[in-house]
């Protein structure tokens, strides 16, 4: 009998120290779960804090190189293009006195003048964010077109499919000008390039944008990403486009954009 209660009270005692185990065992299980929920959400705020910061950051420095280029375009406009419509004048008046040997030599330098003066009337306007603002994404694209293919360098062709659709923001249609005429920017400066090609293909639900253009191209892998492209990225980022850079080695470069419209 003494036995028997000893057994019981030995089985008693272990189902209770398991019963105490498994409790404990909950217990640090449910404290580690909590622990790492309220870590992962922390994690989680932090990182969304983050991604603000940057955000912001990207936005102000993108505002900042606006302002500047808006500052530009307009001493362009106001200075530059004055002395130059002053300097014309000058030059009609100095015609009416001269022989006919010198009328043709001030006639050309007329022409020149009336040359630089419409191209710095046309870049002052792709440099000055509020007459971007105040134009439809066709006019302002139409309007670099035609102040590069004057230079004779890059012949760009224009096209565009689909019904034209109002962006989300007036703001995203100078994000998507700046990546435009900063791809246009590299292709004169690096590519080498004779011809470059622009698509706006329009649908219900986005917008198209393919660039491409026949120049030397180069192997990406072995380059260091340079501003440009860096800024390409970050304006594209800023207003939910999605970003298709590609490069082949004597094959050109491309560029692909995606900009979705929020009201479909």
């Amino acid at each position: 009998m003494i036995q028997k209660a000893s057994s019981n009270a030995e089985r008693n005692l272990l189902v209770y120290m398991i019963g105490v185990l498994f409790v404990v065992s909950g217990l640090i299980i449910t404290i580690f779960l909590v622990f790492q929920k309220r870590k992962s959400k922390l994690l989680l705020e932090k990182m969304e804090q983050q991604k603000r910061f940057d955000e912001e950051l990207i936005k102000t420095q993108q505002e900042i190189q606006d302002e500047t280029f808006k500052q530009v375009g307009r001493e362009l406009h106001d200075n530059v293009g004055q002395l130059l419509a002053l300097a014309s004048m000058h030059l009609n008046l100095a015609k009416s006195s001269a022989e006919e040997e010198t009328k043709q030599k001030l006639d050309n330098a007329s022409d020149s003048l009336k040359t630089s003066l419409a191209e710095v009337r046309a870049l002052s306007k792709s440099l000055n964010s509020d007459v971007i603002l105040n134009s439809t994404f066709f006019e302002i694209i139409q309007n670099e077109i035609n102040r590069i293919n004057k230079l004779g360098t890059l012949e760009i062709t224009f096209k565009q499919n689909g019904a034209h659709r109002h962006l989300n923001k007036n703001q995203d249609r100078l994000m998507l000008f700046r990546i435009i005429q900063e791809f246009i920017s590299n292709a004169l400066k690096y590519s080498e390039a004779s011809e470059l090609n622009l698509v706006l293909n329009y649908s219900p639900s986005h917008l198209d944008i393919e660039l491409s253009d026949n120049g030397i191209g180069f192997e990406l892998n072995n380059i260091k990403k340079g501003s440009g492209l860096i800024n390409m990225e970050k304006r594209a980022a800023l207003i939910n486009t999605d970003f298709q850079f590609s490069s082949q080695l004597h094959k050109g470069t491309s560029l692909k954009l995606q900009y979705p419209f929020l009201n479909v």
